[in-house]
């Protein structure tokens, strides 16, 4: 069973290799998908009128385009190197080295186990796949969370030999995050009311959420997190229930993400 479909989908961020320059577009090859062949229409490789498309693209060059149509029947799929942007390609770029990366750490994990790539990747490269989204993203989570890797691959054979290459290949993610939380009550009993706000955003996540003083009323809530949205959900949390309890407490709160 292939990692991948035999085609993308309409919509899709893409990496092909130009094999053939037109004069109405060029030919490409798909890096992700069996090297399938894919066709960029000259109006589609730059904005504005392109006179000569050599001075855009040319043979053996990597692109990222967008996947404008897919005619599984006919097996055509059209593209567009004009509808990304640099963060979309940059993001593209990163995400396909790291599958690049992912592919040559599974052929470790097979010769641990003494199969062959193919025979692992219909073991469980695939499902693992379905499950994390890409075969890199089940490194990621083996390596920064293996208990709950372990746990939802608790019945394979295959899982010790997986985390143990995880382990000795890829560096957690980290992030790091962070806001300004104002938070007043001029009560004369104040001051106190503050510290327990603060004390109430920092045990939502005592490992991951620090509070720092800025300048009263305003104080720099930190939080550090193994991926983007755990980190934005923890954030989330923190600076609701600080501003919950000094509200409860007869002052006011706000929150400012920097």
């Amino acid at each position: 069973m292939p990692l991948r479909p035999a085609f993308p989908e309409e919509g899709d961020l893409v990496v092909a290799t130009v094999s053939a320059i037109r004069n109405f577009g060029a030919v490409v090859t798909l890096d992700e998908y069996g090297k399938r062949e894919a066709f960029i229409h000259l109006s589609e490789v730059a904005p504005g009128w392109v006179k000569y498309i050599r001075d855009h693209i040319r043979e053996g060059q990597k692109v990222v385009a967008r996947v404008l149509r897919v005619d599984a029947a006919k097996g055509q799929v059209d593209l567009s190197l004009k509808r990304i942007n640099d963060h979309q390609r940059r993001e593209k770029v990163q995400a396909w080295k790291n599958e690049q990366r992912a592919m040559r750490l599974l052929d470790q994990v097979a010769k641990a186990l003494k199969i062959s790539s193919s025979e692992a990747t219909d073991l469980f490269a695939s499902d693992l796949v379905s499950r994390y989204e890409t075969l890199y993203g089940a490194f990621e989570v083996a390596s920064a969370d293996p208990k709950r890797f372990q746990k939802e691959n608790e019945k394979s054979n295959w899982a010790s030999a997986f985390l143990k290459v995880a382990r000795d290949n890829i560096q957690p993610p980290h992030v790091s995050i962070r806001g300004v939380l104002e938070v007043q009550d001029l009560a004369p009993d104040g001051v106190e009311h503050v510290r327990r706000a603060l004390e109430a955003a920092e045990a939502t996540d005592p490992a991951s959420v620090t509070v720092q003083y800025v300048g009263a009323p305003r104080y720099r809530v930190v939080v550090e997190a193994s991926q983007y949205k755990q980190a934005e959900e923890t954030l989330k949390r923190a600076t609701e229930g600080a501003i919950r309890a000094i509200k409860e407490a007869g002052g006011r709160g706000s929150f400012t993400r920097t």
